[in-house]
């Protein structure tokens, strides 16, 4: 285990289909505890949501020295690694620090992203992405701390380009997927995975699975990737124009993910700030900086608008009228539009993840029809009044699309390059992120 004044190192890094109808009182459907170590099974009683998950976490691990984590960033670096770890890692309770190589602390990263870092290097720096790990292994600061992180048996990583292209230059890559204080993985798509390994290591494997159940990344043979009803086709004669909004208490790594994938199949992806400033703090306290803000990117028009997840940023998304107006002209003019169906506390409510909120608030369910069909988190499901479909990571109803959580939004954004582009597309931008996808 780390000492606590240490700091790690992390690099950037079939049942058959139960198709649910509207309530009353269907059984509950956290998962199986049979696929928990016989330890975690005594301590626990049912799956936390995931806010419930992070608070757990944090306030266990504050009995004791916070495990330290540094996580370098810089110009290049793949954004989906970066936002993942650190994300999961502060989910868990760990104080991560993201940190840059760079002259400011702004950095563009490798899908043109742009991730404010907490500190530069040289105040306290491993991670993914060839432009980005070739910056990295150009720093002298992070190589001399990065040695003696190894030198002095402490835990560091490294995850895709990074493990060839800066720990072997420095002597520190022993051609391991995990050898004594060293955990190395192959790409962004499992980037999750890598997380959830430094979960295990600083905090047992109790939080780890904690963790793995509630952001819901196992691995489940019994959850199909993607349902679609109602088939009709997203036709573009143009490469499809996709907004996010996003604000204050957003949820970052949603955020990242649907932007990245996306790009990788060369979608316009506009990231919205529904703030007076284009950069916005997200729920697990990353600073993302937006392309526009929301009245300037509301003089286009989108053949998707997806809203990420995150509580306080659901509450934030709500109060811009320029945003209501939007959804409601998506759904008028029959274009595409998102709902991540995951738990959240909105203004005292126990509601649905952040378009099913929204809804609520703009007269009554007006964005999602009760006739829709979706899937959610398995710990709200109870609480929706539309048709669920619980044993899929993603569904597919006409112009709507919804995902079951955060461990299914690279299904869900696969899904939409998919149904713009087809299968080629979605197969090869997953063989690029190393995830796993089905050949036909």
């Amino acid at each position: 285990m780390l000492p606590s004044s240490r700091y790690l190192l992390a690099s950037a890094p079939l049942p058959a289909m139960v198709v649910r109808p509207p309530p009353p009182h269907p059984p509950s459907r956290g998962t199986s505890p049979l696929a928990r170590p016989p330890l975690c099974r005594a301590m626990a009683r049912a799956a936390p949501s995931l806010s419930a998950a992070a608070s757990t976490a944090t306030s266990s691990s504050t009995t004791l020295a916070k495990k330290k984590v540094l996580l370098p960033i810089a110009i290049g670096t793949e954004e989906m690694e970066a936002v993942i770890l650190a994300g999961v890692l502060r989910r868990a309770g760990a104080d991560v620090t993201l940190a840059s190589v760079e002259d400011g602390l702004e950095v563009e990263a490798s899908r043109g992203s742009r991730i404010v870092a907490d500190k530069r290097i040289a105040a306290c720096a491993d991670q993914g992405g060839m432009p980005g790990s070739v910056r990295l292994r150009d720093s002298a600061i992070l190589q001399r701390i990065t040695v003696r992180q190894a030198e002095e048996k402490r835990l560091y990583g490294a995850i895709c380009a990074a493990p060839a292209v800066v720990l072997m230059p420095w002597g520190l890559h022993k051609r391991k997927k995990v050898s004594g204080e060293l955990t190395t993985s192959r790409g962004p798509g499992t980037a999750f995975q890598f997380a959830l390994s430094f979960v295990e290591q600083l905090f047992g494997p109790c939080t780890a699975e904690d963790m793995d159940n509630t952001l819901l990344t196992k691995v489940d043979d019994n959850l199909e990737r993607s349902i679609e009803v109602n088939e009709i086709e997203w036709s573009s004669d143009h490469n499809p124009h996709v907004l996010i909004p996003i604000a204050n208490g957003s949820e970052e790594m949603e955020i990242i993910m649907l932007t990245d994938v996306l790009r990788r199949a060369n979608v316009n992806v506009v990231l919205a700030s529904v703030e007076k400033s284009t950069s916005i703090v997200g729920s697990q306290r990353m600073r993302i900086v937006a392309d526009k803000c929301i009245s300037d990117a509301s003089a286009l028009e989108y053949d998707l608008i997806i809203l990420p997840g995150g509580p306080a940023g659901a509450e934030r998304l709500h109060k811009s009228s320029v945003l209501k107006k939007l959804l409601k002209e998506q759904k008028q003019t029959g274009r595409m539009y998102e709902a991540g169906f995951t738990p959240g506390d909105i203004l005292g409510l126990k509601t649905l993840g952040i378009l099913y909120s929204l809804a609520w608030k703009i007269t009554a369910i007006e964005i999602v029809d009760q006739d829709k069909t979706v899937t959610a988190h398995p710990s709200i499901v109870n609480q929706l009044t539309c048709e669920v479909i619980d044993r899929s990571k993603v569904v597919i109803d006409g112009n709507l699309i919804t995902g079951m959580g955060l461990g299914t939004v690279i299904d869900f954004s696969l899904a939409i390059i998919k149904k713009f582009f087809g299968h080629g597309r979605a197969k090869g931008v997953a063989n690029g992120m190393v995830f796993e996808y089905p050949k036909s």
